[in-house]
């Protein structure tokens, strides 16, 4: 195990707990299902209040182990999706970019601290992320198994539409995390 200068380790026990009951949470949002126009789940909803309770730190390795969930089979992703197939599909680009929203946020709140402007920011940031290499993605793989799209088709089918409720996610997020945060004694008080 890692240590740091101090000699402590660099993820206690408790941190692994809430990493796996967070990665547990993240798979419970990814299965609501919100109806509208274009349906959405709740998974960005489920990594923005990690992120906000648990920090940039331990949402990085919530996502990583929801991920894994995902890809050994267990079917954790939206409408109960599981497998590598689902991560090398289409859409799985913004699956792995929640890997980079969770890492911007973690490195905002290393260079900028942990206020809730700079959590807010680094939150759309890394949604901002998220978008942009899952739109890559997309490009890549409908460009080998349909053929090629421009960026505008791409955008208005997999991020114009999830802005304003991602957006509404987010902010819902901050809330419920600041509220969880301030209560402190639920479950275990989050060092």
């Amino acid at each position: 195990m890692e240590t740091t200068k101090t000699d402590q380790p660099v993820l206690k026990t408790i941190d692994l707990v809430y990493i796996g009951i967070f990665a547990v949470l993240i798979a419970i949002c990814s299965w609501i299902s919100i109806p509208a126009a274009v349906p959405f789940t709740l998974q960005t909803f489920g990594i923005f209040v990690t992120a906000r309770i648990l920090g940039g730190k331990r949402t990085v390795f919530a996502v990583l182990v929801y991920l894994l969930m995902g890809c050994i089979g267990l079917p954790v992703f939206s409408g109960f999706g599981a497998g590598a197939g689902v991560l090398m599909g289409s859409t799985g680009g913004y699956l792995i970019g929640f890997l980079f929203s969770a890492l911007v946020i973690w490195l905002f709140e290393k260079v900028l601290g942990c206020g809730k402007a700079a959590v807010l920011f680094s939150m759309v940031i890394g949604l901002v992320v998220c978008y942009a290499f899952g739109t890559i993605w997309f490009l890549a793989v409908y460009a080998k198994t349909k053929g090629p799209i421009s960026v505008m088709t791409a955008l208005g089918w997999c991020v114009f539409p999830f802005i304003i409720p991602d957006l509404i996610k987010i902010a819902l997020a901050f809330v419920v995390g600041e509220r969880v945060k301030k209560t402190g004694d639920w479950l275990l008080t989050i060092p």
